[in-house]
């Protein structure tokens, strides 16, 4: 029970601190200057980071939904034509955002709460306070302005290779004519707006979590190494329940 007691504990701890590092963020993007070439290098790497990681994920992942997708259509209609019109919504809207949401806290969050964790614990973090720079101004702003523009930007793409691998798996199983399957009747402008909030969200979350994780890092390299996996832990789960609470939203309106 008091493993539990503590679990809780250590969760609303986390939380009440990457809730105060987010309300500096957004304090520091409001009343401070913005280094933009610190913003683009962090772009950069956040980019540069992901995108192959994303791309082939949802590659596989857009051909494994069309393949299974594709036999349980022939299975119960004998025609897997409409295959490319039966997914591309839930990707547009759920597993394009969602899935490079997660990639990036696994990929993107470890960086930033491994580079934030090792300042702290070699005191440039304490050095930067000491000259009148605040540490959330200076390590946190750019990386949240630099995952808000890229996340966005890597779920359109993530999109478009699931939807080539997609087509391209209907096409060699099923025969599904390429211009069959670029069917996008289905897919409404709310599932595209939808998709770019949830990647927007995500883009917001994940390094005010990561960075708060960094900054929270005592003890060492043991600590950086704690941190880093707080940092996953919390931004993928943050993903997950934004997931449900934005898409829950979009239901109700849209009904």
């Amino acid at each position: 029970m008091s493993a539990l007691t503590d679990l809780i504990a250590h969760a609303i701890r986390d939380a009440r601190f990457a809730l105060t590092v987010g309300l500096r963020t957004l304090y520091y993007l409001f009343r401070a200057p913005l280094d933009r070439p610190a913003v683009w290098r962090q772009a950069f790497e956040v980019g540069n980071r992901s995108v192959l990681f994303v791309l082939l994920t949802l590659g596989f992942l857009g051909a494994i939904m069309n393949l299974q997708t594709g036999f349980q259509a022939l299975r119960l209609f004998g025609d897997a034509s409409l295959v490319g019109a039966q997914t591309m919504p839930l990707v547009v809207r759920l597993f394009g955002p969602t899935v490079t949401g997660l990639m990036v806290a696994t990929r993107v969050g470890t960086g930033i709460a491994a580079e934030v964790g090792s300042m702290v614990v070699t005191e440039q973090v304490d050095a930067l306070r000491m000259s009148g720079a605040p540490p959330v101004d200076y390590l946190v702003k750019p990386r949240f302005l630099a995952c808000v523009l890229m996340l966005p930007a890597l779920a359109v793409l993530g999109v478009s290779a699931s939807f080539v691998a997609g087509m391209a798996v209907s096409y060699g199983a099923f025969q599904v004519n390429p211009a069959t399957y670029a069917n996008f009747d289905l897919v409404r402008t709310g599932d595209v707006f939808e998709g770019l909030l949830k990647a927007l969200a995500y883009g917001a979350v994940i390094p005010v979590i990561a960075g708060a994780a960094g900054l929270s890092a005592r003890g060492g390299s043991e600590g950086v190494g704690q941190a880093t996996t707080r940092a996953v832990v919390n931004a993928s789960l943050a993903v997950i329940v934004l997931d449900f609470a934005i898409g829950g939203a979009a239901f109700v309106l849209r009904t």
